[in-house]
């Protein structure tokens, strides 16, 4: 059975891969920071789909739980389809959320999706096979609200899958990257980071499914991105190619008084959604 590593998977769109991946025969490795909810999703997909089932406890945000799963993917047997998944964003602008938050997003979003995917390429070079997805955004395409550094992460992860995914080194060992770019999609996210929400159309919102449905198509499409619905194809299109100056009026800055930002709250200042 093929081997899929998938970081997040406890809840929204990392959930969503992992069932996926599960009711299509992949056996998985999960990993994520909660050791009690990664045993109970585990045992959840193992009852369901009658495959096996490693859980990897680690915190990505951390230097040492990169280690333990850099580890995992250089020693134990070969993953044939990592998918850099967790991330976070933050509950205010950026000025509110401290520092230290904001380089603990960069942390996460960033410094764990690069070092997972140094660990996985050469075993999937040497064996001339392999696939990385990277979970991005649309806000990745900018420019937009989200006045914090999360934007810019997933620019980053973007820009980065796009390099790697068209390099002379992947293309000849045969080895597939690609960059997922979710829009407004239904997860624990919003919960997490305070976004007041209630006023935003029902058409805006995606599925975590939905995302997960595409990108798998995708994925065997080799296709380099995957951007889920016609309308957020279109959204991104027009962030991509039009001028800036065109599109700085229409764009939603988060952290304005009309924006979706509340008024930052002491209590709440330096937290980070994990």
């Amino acid at each position: 059975m093929p081997l899929a590593l998938v970081t997040g998977p406890t809840a929204g769109i990392g959930r969503a891969f992992a069932e996926r991946l599960a009711r299509d025969g992949h056996d998985l490795v999960l990993v994520s920071r909660s050791p009690d909810t990664l045993e109970k999703t585990a045992g959840e997909l193992r009852t369901a789909h009658q495959i096996h089932v490693e859980t990897l406890p680690a915190d990505l945000s951390t230097v040492s739980g990169c280690h333990l799963v850099e580890d995992r993917l250089i020693t134990g047997q070969p993953v044939d389809l990592l998918v850099n998944n967790a991330g976070t964003s933050l509950p205010r602008p950026f000025l509110h959320n401290g520092v230290d938050a904001e380089e603990h997003l960069l942390d996460l979003n960033v410094r764990a999706v690069l070092r997972l995917t140094h660990a996985a390429l050469p075993g999937m070079l040497a064996r001339r096979y392999g696939r990385i997805v990277n979970v991005s955004s649309f806000t990745a395409l900018g420019p937009g609200g989200l006045s914090t550094a999360y934007p810019a992460s997933k620019a980053w992860a973007l820009s980065f899958t796009e390099a790697l995914a068209r390099s002379a080194q992947l293309r000849s060992g045969r080895v597939h990257m690609m960059a997922v770019l979710p829009g407004f999609t239904r997860t624990e996210l919003f919960d997490r980071s305070g976004f007041d929400i209630a006023h935003l159309p029902r058409w805006i919102w995606l599925t975590s499914e939905q995302v997960v449905a595409k990108a798998l198509r995708d994925l065997e499409r080799r296709r380099v991105v995957s951007i889920p619905s016609l309308r957020y194809k279109a959204a991104s299109w027009a962030l991509r190619y039009l001028p800036r100056p065109l599109l700085r009026p229409t764009s939603w800055d988060f952290s304005a008084p009309n924006g979706f930002w509340g008024p930052p709250s002491p209590e709440r200042e330096y937290d980070a959604a994990v």
